[in-house]
């Protein structure tokens, strides 16, 4: 069983993971930069140990990180979400140097952070995707050729994109191309890679996305699905789970595409299944290969901590639930309350936090690494 723990990240997260350290006799083991000094997860862990007085690039650094976990004794790292949580090379090293990665394996995180490579994966396995293009296209022309073939509107996406970066709808001709180099750029900057590969676009869908959970003795089993549509910019505001847009057919089918779709790639740890549901037909769109940010909401419906269970599946244990045992319970929301000026289009708006209300009462469940 796993001993001790590096927390590779910062904010609510490490939060939430120290406190499933705690609750498991763990040791936790915070890193900060020297703004987040005074921070929530610093003040709540074991032991904390500075990255540097650069506000990002410690968090950014995975061979640095690795060896603060080797350094301090641990024998496993989480990743927690954003920053390295879905860079296969973090795995890669945590392997190396003989540390447990809290997460699945290099291989599964590069073969679903590309995207082509997954869709090609989930159409081998029978599971529906949407239609686009087999692989990245090479140039403008392809591009445009592509668009002509699969028909307007198409979505252009970065092939290692994620976080509603590099992606852009294009209604017509003219538009993919005036999108096309604005994409690479992003692309590029974001990612370090310029591939890019089309879909069609799904008008109006709703945004399906299925919890799943496997362990190293190829047990998987889906915790139901979430409803993340109420998006600004590509970027999800309010979750609810279960969906209230799904029939019980609906659901159980998702589900089973979810499980299907982590068995084909030997998933283990947590993952999340993300599906574009749109006039009664599901398609495939991207998994992420890492917790999410509204894990809370599945917690809240199903009694089941999935920050634990990702400990124990990363310790070489067997899931602690069966598919049949779980169910859900009435339904949870989470709300992402983000610092952002209203006035100049909801811009990100940074400044000293003066005052804090911390919400509470029945059923209400805070997430935060405001203090």
């Amino acid at each position: 069983m796993i001993t001790k723990i590096l927390i590779a990240n910062r904010g609510e997260i490490a939060v939430r993971i120290v406190r499933a350290c705690a609750e498991m006799g763990i040791r936790s083991v915070a890193i900060f930069s020297e703004a987040d000094r005074h921070a929530l997860h610093v003040k709540r862990a074991d032991e904390a140990y500075s990255i540097g007085a650069e506000p990002l690039a410690g968090y950014l650094n995975p061979r640095k990180l690795v060896n603060l976990a080797v350094e301090t004794g641990c024998d496993a790292l989480h990743p927690g979400y954003g920053f390295l949580s879905e860079n296969a090379e973090l795995a890669d090293i945590c392997a190396e140097r003989g540390i447990k990665f809290i997460g699945p394996s290099a291989e599964v995180i590069r073969r679903m952070g590309d995207k082509t490579e997954a869709r090609r994966s989930m159409i081998k396995a029978g599971v529906p995707v949407t239609p686009g293009t087999e692989g990245n296209v090479a140039d403008i022309d392809e591009a445009l050729a592509e668009g002509e073939r699969i028909g307007y509107p198409v979505m252009l996406k970065a092939t290692s994109g994620g976080g509603g970066r590099g992606i852009r709808r294009c209604n017509s001709r003219e538009e993919l191309e005036q999108a096309f180099p604005r994409v690479i750029s992003e692309a590029t900057k974001a990612f370090g890679s310029a591939e890019v590969f089309l879909e069609k676009c799904i008008v109006n869908p709703k945004h399906i996305e299925a919890q799943i959970l496997g362990d190293s003795f190829g047990n998987v089993v889906q915790l139901f699905e979430r409803d993340c549509s109420i998006q600004r910019r590509n970027q999800k505001l309010i979750e609810i789970a279960p969906s209230p847009q799904l029939t019980p057919e609906q659901r159980a089918y998702i589900g089973d595409l979810s499980v299907r779709a982590a068995k084909a790639v030997g998933y283990e740890n947590a993952g999340t299944v993300e599906f574009l549901l749109a006039e009664g037909e599901v398609y495939f769109m991207e998994m992420n290969t890492r917790v999410q940010v509204e894990h809370t909401i599945t917690e809240e419906i199903t009694g089941i901590d999935i920050v634990r269970e990702q400990i124990r599946i990363a310790s070489g244990l067997p899931l602690s639930v069966k598919q049949e045992d779980i169910i859900h319970r009435g339904f949870a929301l989470q709300f992402r309350i983000n610092a952002e000026d209203p006035k100049n289009n909801f811009l990100p708006s940074f400044g000293k936090i003066t005052r804090y209300y911390a919400p509470g009462g029945p059923g209400v469940r805070t997430d935060t690494a405001i203090y």
